[in-house]
């Protein structure tokens, strides 16, 4: 493989310290807890919507999608679909217009509202448990491409992760979430136009180029996304879609801090709502433009007298392999590699900020508690990413497997919890509890004693939940637990204080 130019190395560093300038810009704006959580509740609603496509997809998306258009096909695809088309309604008439009623900082807080202080705690863990494990795998997928990249051995490896959680860390404890947002939008940008300028110059290595892509992919199925064949186990069908529809992206988008802080920071709901069309449409786009690049590195690598895929440590480090060996223009390194630190970076300071964010507001009084203390928590939230990180190859092969098992366990829960508080008025809080602990024990046993796939284990968490937590309030009865029936109505219909 080529080595990294100093042209390169020049143009990666400028974009960092791009990056830093935008948190240190924007600490002297830091007056206020509000204004550090929520941006004084007045960010561009244009900025928003970019930020939670980077928030929820610049992730994974730089190395996962390119993975799944090379070695699967677009089933994975439809599932992204569902973001603009069932996603951003079930956002637009229920999850965002009741955030912005309540008018908290942390959604947990309805918890405490509805049931008792006890749940809005369990909340905030369950939330803190997806969030550390949501960055840690993230930051190790940025270690194997660098690995991939640079030539690092492991402890150089272990070495960049570190230094990219501090970085991360830094400018997120100066800048709050306003810094978190607008690096967001300036690493969407980065991030899409680097994969199209390799889509751009990959094609350019196929002979017949987009004609050859298109025959070639429709040949091997690579388009395919249709697949009705009934087979629970199977990825490459219409059900595992929709399972990864409902069961990952969905409660990454209603019950995460990470993403509902960003609807309430806006001055109104028009504004929220105008959030998640820039955020439906910039998601579709990007994910498609990932998806036909994984589908060019397969036509390339497949071409008379390629000899197929190289042989790789994992799948995920295709992307970079191609583009340090096939495509040796300068600057698109230093370009792949601030793209990859976009990736990581968008993941880790929205995850830091709002972990922040919920035991500031959940935990320690909230507006009572200065931005100083903020910044302390901000820090050692930072510090747990690398432990998380060093943990997350033990979880799964794929970084798309890893992050669907940490959210069907986590954020399953979390949503079960929501839909009973918003949606069954007899639901108590004992009930919760019963559901909680009751459908995460058929998950442990799902998980050790059979070969369920795991874009279904969101369906055992929620649906358990709700189903157990339902049946056991009515068991326990009207005992005061379920002490306000703030269903998603009543709180539509009542002015909240």
């Amino acid at each position: 493989m080529n080595s990294i130019g100093v042209f390169d190395m020049m143009l990666f560093l400028g974009y960092l310290m791009i990056i830093f300038g935008v948190g240190v810009y924007f600490s002297r704006r830091q007056k206020s807890q509000e204004d550090y959580f929520v941006g004084g509740r007045n960010m561009n609603w244009l900025a928003v919507g970019i930020s939670l496509f980077a928030t929820s997809f610049s992730s994974i998306s730089f190395l996962a999608y390119p993975r799944e258009g090379a070695f699967e096909d677009f089933h994975l695809f439809l599932t992204l679909l569902f973001i603009p088309f069932f996603i951003v309604p079930v956002l637009w008439f229920v999850y965002v217009p009741f955030y912005n009623r309540l008018g908290v900082v942390s959604i947990y807080e309805y918890l405490e509202r509805r049931f008792s202080r006890g749940l809005r705690k369990l909340g905030t863990l369950l939330f803190a448990g997806y969030a550390i494990g949501w960055m840690g795998s993230m930051l190790y997928g940025m270690g194997l491409i660098m690995q991939a990249v640079m030539g690092l051995n492991e402890p150089q490896m272990m070495l960049m992760l570190v230094g990219i959680g501090v970085f991360a860390m830094v400018y997120t404890m100066l800048g709050g979430v306003q810094a978190v947002i607008w690096n967001d939008v300036l690493q969407t940008f980065v991030l899409g136009g680097g994969m199209l300028i390799v889509f751009y110059l990959g094609l350019g290595r196929i002979d017949g180029g987009l004609s050859t892509l298109i025959q070639t992919g429709m040949a091997n199925g690579k388009f395919d996304m249709f697949d009705v064949g009934w087979d629970l186990f199977e990825r490459r069908n219409v059900y595992s879609a929709v399972a990864f529809a409902l069961f990952m992206y969905l409660p990454g988008y209603t019950v995460s801090q990470t993403t509902a802080q960003r609807y309430i920071c806006m001055n109104t709901l028009g504004e929220a709502r105008r959030s998640l069309l820039i955020s439906g449409l910039v998601s579709t786009l990007a994910c498609f433009l990932f998806f036909i690049t994984g589908t060019m590195l397969y036509v390339f690598y497949h071409q008379p007298g390629v000899g197929g895929f190289p042989d790789l440590f994992r799948q995920d480090q295709l992307l970079p392999y191609f583009v340090m060996s096939e495509i040796p223009v300068t600057g698109l390194i230093g370009l792949l590699l601030a793209g990859l630190f976009a990736a990581a970076l968008s993941t880790i300071d929205s995850g830091i900020n709002s972990m922040t964010a919920v035991v500031v507001y959940d935990w320690l009084g909230g507006k009572n508690t200065g931005v100083k203390i903020s910044r302390i928590m901000t820090c050692v939230f930072g510090c747990l990413v690398i432990p998380a990180a060093l943990v997350s190859p033990f979880i799964g092969n794929f970084l798309i497997e890893i992050i669907s098992k940490i959210v069907g366990v986590f954020l399953g829960l979390l949503l079960g919890i929501f839909i009973l508080g918003m949606f069954v008025r007899s639901a108590t809080t004992q009930g919760v509890y019963t559901g909680v602990a009751c459908s995460s024990i058929v998950l442990v046993l799902v998980w050790v004693l059979t070969p369920l796939p795991h874009w279904w284990y969101g369906a055992i968490t929620i649906g358990g939940t709700v189903i157990v937590g339902g049946i056991a309030s009515q068991w326990f009865g009207r005992d005061g637990h379920g002490k306000n029936e703030m269903l998603f109505q009543d709180v539509m219909n009542e002015n909240i204080n």
